[in-house]
């Protein structure tokens, strides 16, 4: 193991909040594209740590294998090699309705381009997550509204997305994300198309009303307005981790 990947590992066992229960476990994590001449290695070995009651941020370069690496975390996209275990369970072992039961109930996901679905409102896209759980419609669309009011998108609950500017979509993606309260929040450049005071909003709502000590936060970002939110931030090259800062405390 690197010299720094052994301080990543190390250094996680002690977060500013105090929480050290394990969330996320991921050993000598691995994913290629592509076969013969043209394979291409885009993450590559990867061990970290990330515990309950931590933000902790991934940022590297374009191409750098970041989303590759949150995909894997999150249940999306197998590795060829490794493990990923999350509170105690190596995820990639779990059945296709286990798995699909897991991205449900444990992990609340941001995607960049934001995934919405273009026949439902901002309020019914927001409300996915509850309904899914069997929650009632009402009680659902009620939840989904105040967290469009949390991200700024108060009086927006009836629009269709196609209607919404690209900050607006990728804040409803975000509203959507938290209205579960998912134990782990994975966000893949939540401020991309916001602007700087809105962007530090989200992200500062995040820190303060979403993460706890039984929540761990990931974010992927080339934002560096945000990072005084960040507990650590990992730092990611050409599929491997090159560097640890402890953040801002």
């Amino acid at each position: 193991m690197k010299e720094t990947e052994v301080a990543i590992m190390d250094t996680a066992q002690h977060t500013p909040h105090g929480a050290n229960a394990e969330a996320i476990v991921a050993t000598d994590l691995t994913k290629c594209f592509g076969e013969g001449e043209t394979k291409m290695t885009a993450v590559d070995r990867v061990r970290l740590v990330a515990h309950f009651g931590e933000m902790l941020f991934i940022v590297g370069p374009s191409g750098s294998g970041k989303t590759t690496l949150l995909s894997m975390i999150s249940g999306i996209l197998r590795p060829n090699k490794g493990t990923v275990t999350v509170k105690g369970a190596d995820i990639w072992h779990l059945s296709k309705d286990q798995l699909a039961d897991f991205r449900l109930n444990t992990i609340g996901f941001v995607f960049q381009d934001y995934h919405l679905f273009p026949r439902l409102t901002t309020a019914e896209n927001v409300a996915i997550p509850l309904i899914l759980k069997q929650r009632d419609w009402n009680e659902s669309i009620g939840e989904a509204k105040k967290m469009l009011e949390i991200v700024g998108l108060r009086g927006r609950s009836e629009i269709l997305p196609v209607k919404l500017s690209g900050g607006e979509q990728q804040r409803v993606a975000i509203a959507r994300a938290i209205v579960s309260q998912p134990e782990i929040l994975i966000l893949d450049e939540p401020t991309a198309s916001l602007d700087g005071d809105t962007g530090k909003m989200i992200i500062a709502f995040v820190k303060e009303k979403v993460l706890n000590a039984s929540r761990c936060i990931l974010i992927v970002t080339h934002d560096a307005r945000i990072n005084e939110y960040a507990d650590r931030i990992i730092h990611m090259e050409d599929g491997r981790i090159t560097g640890l800062d402890k953040g801002t405390e």
